[in-house]
């Protein structure tokens, strides 16, 4: 199977993972039943399944695959993992953060349900996230330990000392004059963490040792920040139109940046620099981890 029969694969479990998980909602039932109110739900799938390439969940299943893990049991984990992922991009598109019109080519959230609905669908994706991992992990009585340990590791990594924190930080330094650690730590959570938490996942889902779990962290970790700034680059370098969002924007906000720190070409040669680094950290799974190598080169690759 090549690497893109392979990513497909990834992509339409997931999707099929996360229409289960949250189907369409009836309208508002005033006995109590246990349902998403109509408006809620159509609003969280609005941004829920919008597409995209799905990076972190396939990183997660992909992972676990590599680590002989078994792949049905990192689904429910995987699709909740996209949920958080997509709260947090419901809520950077807000007002009081980036303020962005559009979002993988279409109006955000806020724009078609408005502001409040679109605070409630963030929230409604991340507290629902949590409540289908901790559902799903009763389902693995063989494996709880892995996947509470795996939810454990979502949540730490989404949270107030991770992505949350990287973002407060981003958003405290706008207009301020570049300083390379405050950008190695926000970038470092508010980006290469919840690309490091679908690594992590799968390692304890998958019961992999340390000496793996450490050569993924490494992975993620230079992944996440490689991964960051060529998005900074392509804000600069990018077509508006394949993005699906307006381009310029961080030089707008005053946004610290890689290629504000040091310039277009030296950025580029430390992205350069982190993705081998990335590959290294790889050598330890031999030919396993093929995907895993092609995944990076196409990150590395992209234009939107």
């Amino acid at each position: 199977m090549t690497y893109h029969e392979m990513y497909g694969r990834y992509v339409a479990d997931v999707e099929e993972t996360l229409i289960s998980l949250l189907p369409e909602s009836g309208e508002f039932a005033p006995s109590g039943e246990n349902a998403i109110p109509q408006h809620l739900c159509e609003s969280m799938r609005y941004s829920l399944l919008a597409g995209g390439k799905r990076v972190r969940p396939v990183l997660l299943l992909a992972a676990c695959e590599m680590l002989g893990g078994e792949l049905e049991q990192a689904k429910v984990s995987a699709a909740a993992l996209e949920m958080i992922h997509t709260y947090s991009l419901i809520h950077d598109d807000l007002p009081g953060m980036d303020d962005d019109d559009y979002r993988r080519g279409r109006p955000t959230n806020h724009k078609v349900y408005g502001v409040g609905h679109a605070i409630l669908a963030g929230d409604g994706l991340l507290n629902y996230a949590y409540e289908c991992m901790l559902q799903d992990a009763l389902a693995w009585p063989g494996n709880l330990e892995g996947h509470v340990r795996a939810a454990k590791a979502i949540a730490g990594r989404a949270g107030v000392c991770g992505m949350i924190a990287g973002q407060s930080l981003d958003l405290l330094s706008e207009h301020m004059e570049p300083d390379a650690d405050r950008l190695r730590y926000i970038h470092m959570h508010k980006t290469a963490d919840l690309l490091t938490a679908p690594l992590l996942a799968a390692a304890y889902i998958a019961k992999a040792d340390e000496a793996q779990i450490a050569a993924l962290s490494r992975f993620g970790a230079c992944v996440g920040l490689a991964f960051q700034i060529d998005d900074d680059l392509l804000d600069i370098e990018g077509d508006a139109a394949q993005l699906g969002k307006q381009t310029g924007m961080d030089a707008q906000r005053g946004k610290m940046t890689w290629p504000s720190l040091v310039g277009v070409e030296a950025a580029k040669e430390k992205s350069r620099a982190l993705w081998s680094e990335a590959l290294e950290a790889l050598e330890c799974f031999g030919d396993r981890a093929f995907f895993m190598r092609e995944f990076a080169r196409q990150l590395h690759g992209r234009k939107h």
